[in-house]
């Protein structure tokens, strides 16, 4: 028998559940709660080592003790996380400051006025498939970059919450496609890939994570990991994706029609649709 392990970063809380693989049945859960960070109004912010990082390795540890299952019969480890986060590392891949949260950061907003002035609204939504708004990661990128010159000259990558900690269990660098779609106006739906046709003043397409499915193997547990984790190195890691997606996967939202309405800090709705729906709300 094996088992399939799942870590989940909330906004104000992280849980993890251990499950067979080939029913489902839940073996053990553990949660462990975190602070948002607010240095200013419109700001939010949590910290990567001891929120992202910190919370995955005590609950895994919390689901190992609990289970009795021995590390070598996890099949597969996966996260998902609050999303879109924007936050940059060095070329060790250690934070270089907090990391900036989803929509409910809103300092990006002069950013926004700048791009949307500089490539225009219906660009925006024809190439990326949504509007900018606090909830995309491109004009925090630029906000960073303006505003923190000396942290972006350091910077090696720009990650989100799922890349940050992929990166810490793998050693690799990388997001899934509906995750990197929020990082307009970086990501071009219709060519599934990463782009600066819009703009080129952001931030240099090497610098983002490697783009992935959530279904591929990102990589594998590394020694470092396994020692922090109780993981047993070796152990295939996915890329993860946001929450959101994550729970509407979970409770059966896969074809045309089906909705999810998601209840957090933050409400979303989410509903499988045959064909593209571009609306700038």
């Amino acid at each position: 028998m094996t088992y399939t392990l799942g870590i989940d970063i909330g906004t104000f809380e992280s849980k993890g559940v251990l499950v067979e693989t080939a029913t489902g049945a839940i073996i053990a859960q553990s949660a462990h709660p975190h602070e948002m960070i607010v240095p200013r109004p419109g700001w939010a912010e949590h910290r990567p080592e001891e929120d992202w990082w910190g919370d995955t390795v005590q609950i895994v540890r919390a689901l190992l003790a609990e289970s009795g299952v021995a590390p070598g019969e996890i099949a597969a480890v996966a996260a998902s996380a609050i999303g879109p986060c924007m936050l940059p590392v060095d070329a060790d891949g250690a934070p270089l400051m907090n990391g900036v949260l989803y929509g409910v950061d809103t300092r990006s907003e002069k950013e926004i006025a700048d791009l949307n002035a500089e490539i225009g609204e219906d660009r925006v939504l024809e190439t990326c498939g949504n509007a900018l708004t606090s909830q995309s990661v491109g004009p925090k990128i630029l906000w960073l970059k303006r505003t923190h010159p000396e942290i972006f000259e350091k910077t090696a990558r720009i990650l989100t919450s799922t890349s940050f900690i992929t990166h810490r269990l793998t050693g690799e660098y990388v997001i899934d496609h509906y995750t990197a779609a929020n990082f307009s106006p970086l990501y071009d739906v219709g060519k599934l890939g990463w782009s600066n046709a819009l703009t080129d003043g952001i931030v240099p397409l090497e610098m983002l994570p490697n783009l992935m499915w959530s279904t591929e193997i990102a990589g594998h547990v590394t020694a470092e990991a396994a020692g922090q984790t109780g993981l047993a190195e070796g152990t295939p890691v996915l890329p993860g994706t946001i929450d959101a997606a994550a729970e509407a996967v979970s409770v059966g939202v896969r074809h045309p029609g089906d909705m999810m309405m998601m209840y957090g800090s933050t409400i979303f709705i989410i509903q499988v649709t045959d064909a593209p729906v571009r609306d700038p709300r």
